[in-house]
Order: structure tokens, then C-alpha cells, then sequence
């Protein structure tokens, strides 16, 4: 909730917030030494080079330059999903790994505030991506967050604190549906931050920051009935924003469901595709998957943690 105000050109006019949560799905980075000082780093493809210039992922080769490695290392990504286009914040979840994996190779400790930091300063700054902040600082942190962004570029992050009983029913509430389209994000996120400089559109941003504020104080009271209602609400404030954020298909998805008993949901990210969020009381939950079953469903389960280190073998020299 409140997707969008995490972008530099609205929180630097309005103060930005974010309610977001991390999930257990993960993308895993392995880091090894690679004996001929070569470059090795592997993903969807392999690249096999022997300088750092001449690396063509550019995440990899971004991190790589901002902790110092240059050379002598392999590098192995295996992702839960696609890494592009779904959004779940898998590619700003990957950059934080990264940095914390890189981090650890040099036998170094990072916060969680300076992990989130530093990936912000290498997509947004280095590498000018038409993002926010909210997907960095969740997979850093995790949990369950509110998070404020400041005008001075500053960013707060709280926990969201409830009953074990209320984050269970909001757990037991959602379901996740791939809508089949994958999309590049920055179009979407460009026309958006475009749009920031509509009067209504600002304000439109502005009112689905306030309703962050709201969904936190609902949870923290444990008013768990009242999330579709907001969920719904943020979703109609989220379409004005951009004609792409939503399309027939979606439109399509999202009235099933709420004809088969869903409270609420949205697109996740930027919008255009990935996966559609549906919020309803369990007892609906296998009539709105019947409803919709010809999409892949995903199940779905909060993670308390955020990004950390698995392992590390130490070598002796």
C-alpha cells in the first residue's frame, strides 16, 4: 500500500509511505573465487569475462564496482521467479543480495539501513531506474513494515505491530494469481512519475500515502475487516494514475474474483501484469479459484526476515 509516493519526485514535494511485506520467496546468490582472476556470473544466461567493463549485467557489474571487486569471481543467481516483470520486487531483491553476498565475500557486516541505502544509491542513482524505494528496504529489513520517506531523501522504517492472530487471518486472506504477462517496468514508471506533474494525479498519490497510514493503524488494532475495503479503494486510486497500470485482462481478473467473494487486491508493482493480489475471507478462497483457475495460482506466506547470509565457507590461506 501506497506504492508510488516511494518515488523521489513525489516524496521530495510530500512526505512518501509505504506498507509493505516481504514473502517467502527468495532469490539466492553464490558467491566463489574463481582461480584465473576471470569473471564468471551466471543467471537466465552466463557471462564468462575477463574484465569488469565488459560485463554486460548490469545490476552485477554495478554492485561489483561499488564494494570494489573487479576481478576473480563467480557469481550464481537462482531465482524462486522471474526475475523481470512480475512485480514482487524481485530485482531490486536481488541487488540487495547481492550487495550483502559481495559484502560477506570480503568479510564485511552491513545494517540492514545501509544495505537498502546503498542498493537505492546503485539502482536509482547509478543506474537512473524509474523506481522507488519501498522494494530495497523490504528485502533488507523484512517482515512486516511501514516505511516513510522523507523529503530530505531520508527513510524511516517501523514495524507493523499486531496480534500473531491478526497477521495469520491477513496471511489466510491473500491469495496470488500470475495474470501470464510479464512487462518492463520503466515505461509504466516513467509515464507515472510524468504523471506526478497532474495536479489530480499528485494529489491521488498523495491520498494512497495517507491510506498506508491508515492500513497501518487497521492492522495495528487488528481490524482486519477493514483491509479489502482499503485494498479495493487503493486500487481505483492506483488505475487514475496511468492508463497501463491496468488493461482488459486485468479489469477481467479482478471482477471475478470480486463477484466470486475477494474484498479487495491489486496488481503488484508498477502494473501492466505480473501478479494480481486478492484479498478475501478463506471460506471464499476455493470459489475464487475455481473462478479463475485457467491462471496459475501462487501460494503465499509472510517471511519475518529480510536478506542474510546462509552460509560461508571460510578459506584458510
Amino acid at each position: 500500500m501506497g506504492g508510488g509516493s516511494d518515488i523521489p519526485q513525489f516524496y521530495k514535494r510530500s512526505p512518501g509511505a509505504t506498507l509493505s511485506t516481504a514473502i517467502e520467496k527468495y532469490v539466492y546468490v553464490c558467491l566463489n573465487k574463481k582461480f584465473d582472476e576471470k569473471i564468471r556470473v551466471s543467471y537466465s544466461q552466463t557471462e564468462m569475462v575477463d574484465s569488469l567493463q565488459k560485463l554486460e549485467h548490469t545490476r552485477a557489474k554495478a554492485c561489483m564496482k561499488h564494494v570494489g571487486i573487479n576481478k576473480g569471481i563467480e557469481i550464481v543467481t537462482i531465482a524462486d521467479i522471474p526475475s523481470k516483470g512480475t512485480g514482487l520486487g524481485s530485482s531490486s531483491s536481488f541487488t540487495v543480495g547481492l550487495l550483502k553476498a559481495l559484502y560477506a565475500y570480503q568479510g564485511k557486516t552491513v545494517s540492514e539501513e545501509q544495505l537498502a541505502d546503498e542498493a537505492c544509491q546503485i539502482e536509482i542513482g547509478k543506474l537512473k531506474e524509474p523506481i522507488g524505494k519501498q522494494d530495497q528496504y523490504i528485502a533488507s529489513y523484512g517482515g512486516m513494515k511501514f516505511i516513510e520517506y522523507a523529503p530530505n531523501g531520508h527513510v524511516s522504517v517501523s514495524p507493523v505491530i499486531c496480534s500473531s492472530k491478526t497477521l495469520k487471518k491477513m496471511e489466510d486472506s491473500l491469495l496470488l494469481f500470475y495474470t501470464g504477462i510479464t512487462r518492463q517496468t520503466g515505461s509504466l514508471l516513467k509515464n507515472q512519475i510524468e504523471g506526478l506533474s497532474d495536479k489530480q494525479k499528485f494529489q491521488n498519490t498523495e491520498k494512497m500515502a495517507q491510506m498506508a497510514h491508515e492500513l497501518k493503524r487497521a492492522i495495528e488494532n487488528n481490524k482486519t475487516g477493514e483491509i479489502g475495503e482499503m485494498l479495493n479503494e487503493a486500487w481505483l486510486l492506483k488505475k487514475s494514475l496511468n492508463g497501463g497500470i491496468s488493461n482488459g485482462e486485468i479489469d477481467s481478473m479482478y471482477g471475478i474474483a470480486i463477484k466470486n467473494g475477494a474484498e479487495g487486491g491489486k496488481i503488484l508493482g508498477a502494473g501492466g501484469g505480473g501478479f494480481l493480489m486478492v484479498y478475501a475471507p478463506k471460506s471464499n478462497h476455493e470459489k475464487i479459484k475455481s473462478a479463475l483457475k485457467k491462471y496459475k495460482e501462487m501460494p503465499i506466506n509472510f517471511e519475518p526476515e529480510g536478506s542474510r547470509v546462509l552460509f560461508i565457507h571460510k578459506h584458510h590461506e
